[in-house]
């Protein structure tokens, strides 16, 4: 039993500490490989990486640095400017539905030759109230047309939108209040009442067509991009010269036979007392403006 037992002890000890030849010469050899070849691998990199920022003409890491003052850029809200303008679309909508005759019969009095003798006319001169609707659209187009000239150009920077809108819309229904009610006091005081009520009705027929014609200017220079806002300004300033100029026409070849004025006079009255109020009023608006805004 003794014998058995000295002879089991040495196959113990013999199998316990046997390791394997392959695996100790890897493990001997990492630890070679890793100093041996990444310290190459970075400097090479490194210096690669200096190269191509040396040599780059967009980072300049050669150049003195310089401090950049950053300023904070507030962006202008649109949010009052859509709902104006939407509240302006479904003004004329409302017009349009509730009165499509009147509406339909403006534009055919407006390409009539002779207002004289028209049926048509004498109906758009019996609806008052639907013609004081219509100048009341007018002059809240109109105050937000010259709103958005004003912004455009730069003249003013408003800090309150809304009370640039409100004052531009009250001075305009200002300057058309004064110009019916002194020419309706002329042509009652000179004893030509008729060719005054004449000459207001196609200022107001006017009017109206021109602020259906600007709503959609007025909504293309609010919202569109500035390579549109540039032509659709230029096209609406020209069309609002057309229309006074279509204005001068009619009603010198509507009045002439009714007052006996010459073409030299008619035009000297449309410059005094149309032209000249307006370039006023403009420039005591830039005023009052550039003060307060």
């Amino acid at each position: 039993m003794v014998l058995q037992n000295d002879a089991v002890a040495p196959k113990i000890d013999s199998v316990t500490p046997t390791i394997d030849p392959v695996s100790s010469s890897l493990i001997d050899s990492v630890p070679v490989m890793k100093d041996s070849i990444l310290p190459p691998a970075r400097q090479s990199y490194n210096n690669t990486l200096q190269r191509v920022l040396s040599e780059s003409s967009f980072l300049n890491i050669a150049g003195v640095p310089a401090a950049a003052a950053s300023k904070e850029r507030l962006e202008a809200s649109t949010t009052l400017i859509f709902y104006v303008a939407l509240g302006i679309v479904m003004l004329l909508a409302f017009l349009r539905f509730f009165y499509t005759r009147y509406f339909n019969n403006l534009f055919r009095v407006f390409f009539n030759t002779s207002l004289r003798q028209s049926q048509l006319t004498d109906q758009l001169l019996q609806a008052k109230q639907i013609s004081l609707f219509f100048n009341i659209f007018f002059v809240i187009t109109g105050g937000f047309y010259i709103y958005l000239l004003l912004t455009h150009f730069n003249w003013v920077v408003p800090a309150n939108p809304l009370l640039l809108i409100s004052i531009c819309t009250l001075t305009l229904a200002t300057v058309y209040f004064m110009k019916f009610v002194i020419l309706k006091f002329t042509g009652w005081l000179t004893g030509y009442k008729e060719a005054a009520n004449t000459y207001l009705f196609i200022i107001f027929l006017i009017n109206k067509i021109l602020s259906v014609l600007l709503l959609p200017f007025v909504v293309i220079i609010a919202f569109a991009a500035p390579v549109v806002q540039y032509p659709a300004v230029l096209i609406s300033i020209l069309l609002v010269g057309l229309m006074f100029l279509l204005r001068f026409l009619r009603s010198y070849g509507l009045l002439q036979s009714q007052v006996k004025v010459s073409r030299t006079h008619f035009f000297m009255y449309i410059i005094g007392i149309e032209l000249v109020p307006l370039l006023l009023i403009y420039k005591a608006l830039m005023i009052l403006l550039n003060k307060k805004l």
